[in-house]
């Protein structure tokens, strides 16, 4: 289906910082906008703020002051609802409340033209139960864009069970030409992004919980290592913890409860002693203007006159910290073997979900270091270490002094399965797979939307299959046998392609 041509008005119903930013949007894209909120002055006070930030383009040289003159003549704030009557597509984007966004939908089948589109900016609210009551459902679409929407690609086209494909096509061409991302998802909880990413932030605060290392440490690794924006407690911090945590108890409790969006204690504990994160003066950080970040903890150096690394067997997706290590002049000797490193005193391994401790005793390797996953180890500023409970100091100390030579940070945290950024990725590749085995969204869309919503280094099915086929199977059977618990049950598909040695995008 063709984008609705620029002829066509759009209405925005919301001038919040969401409805205003779609509504800049819209009008960038060429349409005639009307903005419409119920409380007095409100759409008005909407259509000044997007000025003033196109003016800040203005002044930076990044924009004309004509195109942003014609972007704001534009844009036509209404008073009354029924002013929107003739807009062809129709965007409500107020408060998230079920009855609330109903009765508007009702006002706007009444007055709006029997072909006009109605979506909903809707995170949370399942659009089948929006369209319930209307008269012609089959008109209503999810337009999910995410804050701020003229900055942010991604915006999830949902399906409702009565939606229209041909609605939804629409929208999706639209969206296309409005300079967006757009994915189709059907509605489910969290549709793709809220769902997919909730163990982004529920390994981190386990980890914490478990006293494996500090909110500081962990958020540096996650993006020194892991090459992602933000880690999860600043972004926590920053999203506030009153909406964070609503989102997941939202997705764990329309999941019937199920263990994989467990909400966590310490995230509880926040929200209920007013610790919101940046909007309140502190979350997991201290906010203000003499407030100080902690530190990551980074080990000092250590010393160690070894100069020959020996490798044994194929190191797989670490082969790159090989050619690192190679390039800090280090003798590198190549030899069979079950994927190891060694140096000095020091065996170190990759790990593959299970506790160091346990893995020494298991394979019988004395002096075992895990080390964590990385996005790419030859860019790679931090690496994790998990020592054996059984493994010497002095060998604990070749392995940092190995890591140091070759430029790399290293964060000691305590023997966990699956260290760090390993269990996360390979927690929002079940996610993502058991997304797409359901049905909510192809392969290709749910790593699209976690990239384009989220900022990932790399859509998390298209992590898992660089990691190479079953690997990330593996590391959840060994993090779920080490818990016993069902949170870490791998995704069937998962299991599937693991025995069939493919992988999503074979």
């Amino acid at each position: 289906m063709p984008a609705l041509d620029t002829q066509t008005k759009v209405a925005v119903v919301g001038a919040g910082a969401m409805g205003s930013g779609i509504a800049q949007v819209a009008a960038q894209a060429g349409h005639q906008v009307y903005l419409h909120d119920q409380r007095e002055g409100a759409a008005e006070a909407g259509r000044d703020s997007i000025a003033k930030q196109l003016q800040r383009r203005v002044d930076k040289g990044k924009m004309q002051q004509q195109e942003l003159d014609d972007v704001i003549g534009r844009i036509q704030p209404v008073a009354k609802l029924d002013q929107v009557a003739d807009a062809g597509l129709v965007i409500e984007a107020i408060i998230e409340d079920l009855q609330i966004k109903r009765q508007l939908l009702a006002n706007l089948e009444d007055l709006c033209t029997g072909d006009a589109i109605l979506a909903t900016n809707t995170s949370s609210i399942s659009v089948t139960a929006l369209g319930a009551e209307m008269n012609k459902p089959e008109r209503l679409v999810g337009m999910h864009f995410f804050n701020p929407a003229p900055l942010m690609a991604l915006v999830e086209v949902v399906m409702g069970l009565a939606t229209s494909k041909a609605v939804a096509d629409t929208i999706h061409a639209t969206a296309t030409a409005w300079g967006k991302k757009p994915v189709y998802a059907t509605s489910t909880p969290g549709f793709i992004v809220n769902r997919v990413a909730r163990p982004f932030y529920a390994e981190s605060l386990r980890l914490l919980q478990e006293q494996a290392t500090d909110a500081a440490t962990l958020d540096a690794i996650i993006r020194e290592a892991g090459q992602f924006r933000m880690g999860a407690f600043e972004l926590t911090d920053l999203i506030g913890h009153d909406v964070n945590y609503a989102v997941t108890n939202s997705v764990f409790n329309s999941y019937y409860q199920d263990p994989r969006f467990l909400p966590s204690l310490i995230q509880k504990e926040l929200v209920e002693a007013g610790r919101l994160g940046r909007k309140s003066g502190h979350g997991f950080y201290p906010y203000g203007e003499n407030a100080e970040k902690p530190q990551p903890k980074t080990e000092p150096a250590h010393q160690s006159d070894e100069s020959v690394v020996i490798a044994e067997g194929n190191p797989g997706v670490a082969a790159p910290l090989l050619e690192r290590l190679k390039a800090a002049g280090l003798t590198i000797i190549e030899r069979d073997g079950p994927g190891q490193i060694r140096f000095g005193d020091a065996v170190l391994a990759l790990t593959d979900g299970r506790m160091a401790t346990e893995r020494a005793a298991t394979d019988g390797i004395a002096n075992l270091v895990l080390f964590d996953l990385a996005f790419d180890y030859s860019k790679a500023t931090r690496l994790a270490l998990a020592p054996a409970d059984q493994t010497s100091e002095a060998a604990v100390s070749c392995a940092c002094a190995l890591l140091q030579k070759a430029g790399i940070d290293v964060s000691l945290i305590a023997d966990r399965p699956g260290l760090v950024i390993m269990r996360t990725v390979a927690m929002l590749a079940n996610e993502a797979a058991d997304a797409a085995l359901h049905g909510v969204a192809t392969v290709a869309d749910i790593d699209l939307a976690m990239k384009a919503g989220l900022n990932y280094p790399e859509g998390p099915l298209s992590w898992s299959d660089r990691l190479g086929a079953g690997h990330v199977f593996k590391v959840l059977n060994n993090i779920q046998n080490s818990y016993a618990e069902d949170r870490y049950r791998p995704a069937l598909l998962l299991r599937k392609n693991a025995f069939a040695q493919k992988g999503f995008y074979s």
